[in-house]
């Protein structure tokens, strides 16, 4: 008769597991709170304490920790391990269903000691997980309650697949690491860094087709970005890195947004109360660069939209779900192999990133927009109009996702704002706000200016004002800001300075 040691501090659907295992003949050994939980709902189930012939001792700090329940676990499958075990009136243990003290949940409340701290962390259950993930070849761990209704379903057609096992093991094996890294990570603040990623996908090649690249997900078993892939070829090495520069652009408006990257670089960023208007916006700002770029929206994509793409090329379309008559118009044959990523929200998580340099990483927090304490200030003589104070808010966000030195040149449209020239990326600002200029043509007129950082130079200031923009909003900063100024002054523009600065290399 197959065993099972349950000891489980989150009981969600454990009840259910149990009378699934007692129905295919089962026998249960649980302990503590777990044991009375079951026995509450007339289940047959032994108490660890019971099994063992010893009692928890230490106030419930020792429950599970005996040989009884270990050697059932790492039994290998051989007559002598078997014959050992019943020498010493035990038997094997073929499945174990634990969880851990919640600690990384306690020490994140307010004002949680030290000693609560403590005793939140786990022994016996990190001892069980190892236990049955290193004896994975005869023993089923579950660590998630998620898990328990495709183990049952194994079990029911007969047993756990080899493949299985292995699976939840690996997975026990991650928890683990995570449960360790936490605790280390709140005794010693600045503990060394620790990333559990999990492969999700081999990728055809990366930037280039020489190089090799594999997709890892801070989640076993995620999606790209936490969405889900609708339709369309695997994403690539640079979809994703598109994908994921877009979808961060997006999600920072409040009203419908559209995005399109191209390269990593924004090249049309659009709010209007319609998404189709906001799609036709974005595309205007530069529809060469468009060309097979990705596109990102912050809220459902719509019929209209899917309608307004005619026949441009996109790559891929990431938004937080897609309507049935945009999913009609996207996959006729010209739309077919564009890749559309369904995201389940507009949350960014985690909030910092890693970059990798040669022996080493960069880890900084994701730059979400100016901090609480930002306070912009008018520093020429002439005060934005209300129009133009719209259009610099929009400006100063969307700068904040083109690759620095930045420069957005943007103006009301159709009940939103869009961007109409944006230059970037370039070793000097006055060269992006040329191009920037240049994308712009006539729509810089009455356009308003966002700069990331500071301007040098007067130049910038005088570039702008001679393609038509009437406001500026940088971060100030420079021993020259007197002179960028006076450019303002002189050409009647209004400036605003927000004493933060949106560097993104």
């Amino acid at each position: 008769m197959p065993r099972a040691v349950l000891s489980v501090h989150d009981k969600t659907g454990l009840v259910e597991f149990a009378q699934g295992l007692t129905a295919l003949g089962w026998t249960l050994i649980a302990s503590g709170g777990t044991a009375k939980l079951l026995s509450e709902n007339n289940l047959l189930v032994t108490e660890v304490a019971d099994y063992t012939g010893s009692p928890e001792i230490l106030g419930g700090r020792v429950k599970t920790l005996h040989p009884a329940i270990h050697g059932g676990l790492l039994a290998r499958p051989t007559e002598a391990d078997r014959a050992e075990l019943i020498k010493l009136g035990w038997d094997t243990i073929d499945l174990v269903a634990v969880n851990l003290y919640p600690f990384e949940q306690t020490v994140a409340k307010p004002g949680v000691t030290l000693a609560e701290a403590i005793e939140n962390i786990d022994i016996g259950g990190v001892t069980l997980i190892r236990a049955a993930a290193k004896n994975h070849e005869r023993v089923t761990l579950v660590c998630d309650p998620a898990d328990y209704p495709a183990v049952l379903a194994e079990l029911r057609s007969g047993k756990v697949t080899a493949e299985t096992r292995r699976r939840l093991a690996v997975k026990g094996f991650a928890a683990t690491a995570r449960y360790d890294t936490a605790i280390s990570s709140y005794l010693v603040p600045g503990h060394p860094l620790s990333v559990n990623a999990y492969p999700v996908q081999t990728l055809r090649y990366g930037e280039n087709p020489h190089q090799s690249a594999t997709f890892y997900s801070f989640e076993p078993g995620a999606g790209p970005l936490g969405g889900q892939v609708l339709q369309g070829k695997e994403l690539s090495y640079n979809n994703l890195l598109d994908l994921d520069a877009a979808w961060k652009a997006a999600v920072s408006f409040e009203m419908p947004t559209i995005v399109i990257v191209k390269h990593l670089s924004p090249c049309g960023i659009a709010s209007a109360p319609a998404l189709a208007d906001a799609y036709q916006a974005a595309l205007e700002c530069d529809p060469v660069s468009a060309f097979g770029g990705v596109i990102a929206s912050n809220c459902p994509l719509d019929g209209a939209t899917a309608e307004a793409l005619g026949d441009l090329f996109v790559e891929c379309i990431a938004a937080t779900g897609f309507t049935d008559e945009a999913r009609a118009a996207l996959r006729v044959a010209k739309k077919k192999n564009c890749r559309l990523l369904d995201m389940p929200d507009t949350t960014i998580e985690p909030r910092y990133e890693l970059r990798s340099l040669i022996r080493g990483l960069l880890r900084q927090d994701l730059d979400m927009g100016d901090p609480a304490s930002a306070a912009w200030k008018v520093v020429s003589k002439r005060q934005p109009t209300d129009e133009e104070w719209t259009a610099l808010r929009f400006a100063w966000k969307a700068c904040q996702h083109v690759k620095s030195n930045a420069i957005v040149f943007a103006r009301p449209v159709a009940g939103g704002e869009a961007t109409v020239g944006i230059g970037g990326g370039q070793p000097n600002r006055v060269d992006c706000v040329r191009i920037a200029a240049e994308r712009a043509g006539e729509k810089a007129k009455g356009a308003v200016m966002a700069s990331d950082a500071f301007f040098p130079f007067p130049d910038s200031v005088e570039v702008a004002a001679k393609a038509g923009i009437t406001a500026v909003i940088h971060p100030g900063g420079s021993v020259r800001d007197a002179d960028s100024l006076a450019a303002a002054d002189a050409a009647g523009m209004a400036m605003v300075v927000t004493g933060v600065r949106h560097f993104r290399h």
